[in-house]
């Protein structure tokens, strides 16, 4: 690991952001010694009640009615954060007035909306009136399958300010995916689009809308956003969204909820099985949210915040929270190299974005395509760039530093799902090393535990938290007892939340991710993360991605790599040599493949992550049952040809 930073902030930014504001507050009240970002996070976990207690005040988190405690409960998983609160997620959101821009639509055809805090408010307004008079109540659930634009925002809101719960898919969903997910949970009403464009290309969902609406039988009505100027007649029941706003409610009303009353369904990746639902609650996703955007990431009133996800990714969850900062969000629909690779740049030039959410995939395109960010885009507003989906390698956070800015904070950022938040994140008062996330999140017990199950610094373990957050999944939908809710979380560590990665926390508090620890190669007996040569071989010249994983082999586990190589580039004798030498060389003689295969493209799911489990599957002659959860399904189809096993009977 390198011994100097990349980027060190200076004392004038330091003493500029929120988080050293709130870090001198705590001092003065709790601890004359907490110094700095790693004394603060040691009183975070050993302090529970009274950290989470002043995140609630500097977040300035209304209830109407006041909590009785700030926890409650004995084990991990029956811990309760702020028993009796009665709050709204969507009134947060919506606490600002005025004409000051909420949210700005693009697309990648040019379209653009841009929608005023007032005009939001009041866009609400009519759709949840709309949403009453179908008869919507706390409780029910609202489903969209909806692109990133102004209406999914709306219709998130209009649905939780009710208390009724949201829940989203993107439109490359295929229908399976579509029912999988949507068919376990019951909505009454469904949001939806006819078509999406996406490389320049128009693809119709009418078709899936039709299909899906005629086989949930609790959907009462179809709201359908125009995006191709589709005949939506054959959908039964359906209406245009623009026709769900023509009522002339002026003013939304919010439902008061309890603190860990249903906001969201989200899922699991379905990629070996039927999706879980898990369901998130207003309270803790406000609070870790606003603890994440306000203290993590210096988001500021004003700031214009940018991440490039889908409505089936917990990031865009995450985006939309920026509301409550008094940041305007920046929403963006399309392919991210259409008509090139430099959209996004363009685009946050044009927006003045300040903090920029993407992902390690994007910016080796664009790394590997040659582009130079600061010499052909002016961004001098940004602030943060934000990398999440994947860890990052050390290569491209030096790339970023040397080819988009210099003095800006790179923040690699790790959770999931599975807590619509963060583990590890940024802090903008503190250095930037090379290949490591910076710090472990404010008020996460996170530690790197070896096989005795024992906390351990400097060497790679897996990822568990050992006390209770308040953004921890209310529970699973339709798992009364819980028993899904613990066999997901709890039964390896009982009483400690094992996340399933492998990581590393560094002597100076930093955290090293190397992938799923599930997906995890065990060659030897020696385990070695799949992103510890995921790192390596996609930073070599002709690599446009790769994927690793262990093969069973007498008796044993030895090492497969698939390659997917750019235009022109082949897996000849030299090439294979480099790749071991590299893969030595950067990790271990215990790291370099038995065999390198190409592969035409590498499975991901339509989050952007990659399946190592789905492959590892697929060349031991075992079926994936749902591949609907990928967006590129047909790539699974390369590694059951006879090409790859007749490879991998090979010595």
């Amino acid at each position: 690991m390198d011994a100097q930073p990349l980027y060190t902030p200076s004392d004038e930014e330091i003493r500029r952001t929120r988080l050293f504001a709130f870090l001198e507050r705590m001092r003065e009240r709790h601890d004359a010694e907490i110094d700095g970002y790693d004394a603060l996070h040691r009183f975070s976990v050993s302090q529970p009640e009274l950290f989470w207690r002043e995140v609630w005040d500097e977040a300035e988190i209304h209830a109407s009615t006041s909590p009785s405690a700030t926890l409650e409960g004995e084990s991990m998983e029956d811990r309760r954060f702020f028993p009796g609160a009665r709050l709204n997620y969507a009134e947060h959101m919506l606490r600002r007035r005025g004409e000051q821009t909420a949210l700005v639509a693009v697309d990648e055809g040019g379209r653009r909306v841009q929608v005023s805090r007032d005009e939001l408010r009041q866009t609400v307004a009519r759709l949840q009136t709309y949403l009453a008079d179908l008869g919507v109540v706390e409780g029910d659930r609202v489903a969209g399958f909806l692109p990133n634009r102004e209406e999914a925002v709306i219709a998130m809101l209009a649905t939780t300010a009710l208390g009724a719960i949201w829940s989203s898919s993107s439109p490359d969903f295929g229908e399976k995916g579509v029912m999988d997910r949507f068919g376990q949970i019951a909505p009454k009403v469904l949001f939806a689009c006819d078509g999406y464009v996406y490389g320049g290309k128009r693809f119709s969902t009418l078709q899936r809308v039709r299909d899906v609406a005629k086989r949930i039988p609790s959907l009462e009505r179809v709201v359908v956003v125009s995006i191709l100027g589709e005949d939506i007649g054959s959908i039964p029941g359906a209406v245009p969204f623009a026709a769900a706003l023509e009522g002339d409610a002026e003013e939304p009303h919010f439902a008061q909820v309890d603190f860990d009353h249903p906001l969201y369904i989200m899922y699991s990746s379905g990629t070996t099985g039927v999706p879980k639902c898990i369901v998130h609650g207003h309270g803790g996703t406000l609070i870790q949210h606003a603890k994440e955007h306000l203290l993590h990431g210096d988001l500021r009133e004003g700031d214009a915040l940018f991440y490039f996800t889908t409505c089936g990714w917990m990031m865009w969850n995450w985006l939309v929270s920026g509301l409550y900062a008094g940041a305007r969000l920046v929403l963006f629909d399309g392919s991210p190299a259409q008509p090139d690779l430099g959209v996004l740049f363009r685009l946050a030039e044009r927006e003045g974005v300040t903090h920029f959410g993407t992902s390690p995939k994007f910016l080796s395109s664009v790394q590997k395509a040659g582009l130079q960010p600061k010499r052909d885009f002016d961004l001098s507003p940004l602030r943060v760039m934000l990398s999440t989906g994947a860890p990052l390698s050390a290569a491209l956070f030096r790339w970023v530093y040397s080819d988009v800015k210099e003095r800006l904070l790179l923040a690699s950022i790790s959770g999931g799902t599975d807590i619509v938040s963060c583990f590890m994140l940024g802090s903008p008062i503190s250095p930037v090393y090379a290949g490591e996330i910076q710090k472990r999140g404010l008020g996460m017990a996170v530690e790197a535990w070896n096989d005795a199950g024992e906390p351990v610094v400097g060497e790679k373990g897996e990822l568990v938290c050992v006390k209770s957050f308040p953004s921890q999944p209310v529970s699973f939908w339709n798992d009364a007892e819980g028993r899904r809710y613990h066999a997901a979380y709890f039964a390896d560590f009982p009483g400690v939340w094992r996340h399933g990665d492998y990581i590393e926390v560094t002597e100076r508090g930093g955290v090293v991710v190397y992938g799923r620890s599930d997906a995890t190669l065990n060659p030897g007996g020696v385990r070695i993360g799949t992103a510890e040569i995921d790192r390596i071989v996609e930073a070599m010249d002709g690599v446009l991605e790769c994927v690793v994983v262990g093969q069973e082999w007498r008796d044993d586990v030895r090492v497969v790599l698939f390659v997917q190589l750019a235009e022109g580039a082949t897996l000849d004798a030299e090439r294979v040599k480099a790749l071991k030498s590299a893969i030595r060389q950067g990790a271990t003689p215990r790291h370099v493949p038995a065999k390198i295969l190409t592969c035409p493209g590498v499975p991901r799911t339509l989050s952007g992550k990659k399946v190592e489990i789905a492959v590892t599957r697929l060349i031991h002659g075992r079926s994936i049952q749902n591949r609907d959860a990928l967006a590129n399904p047909e790539s699974l189809d390369y590694f059951t040809s006879e090409v790859v096993t007749e490879a991998l009977r090979e010595e």
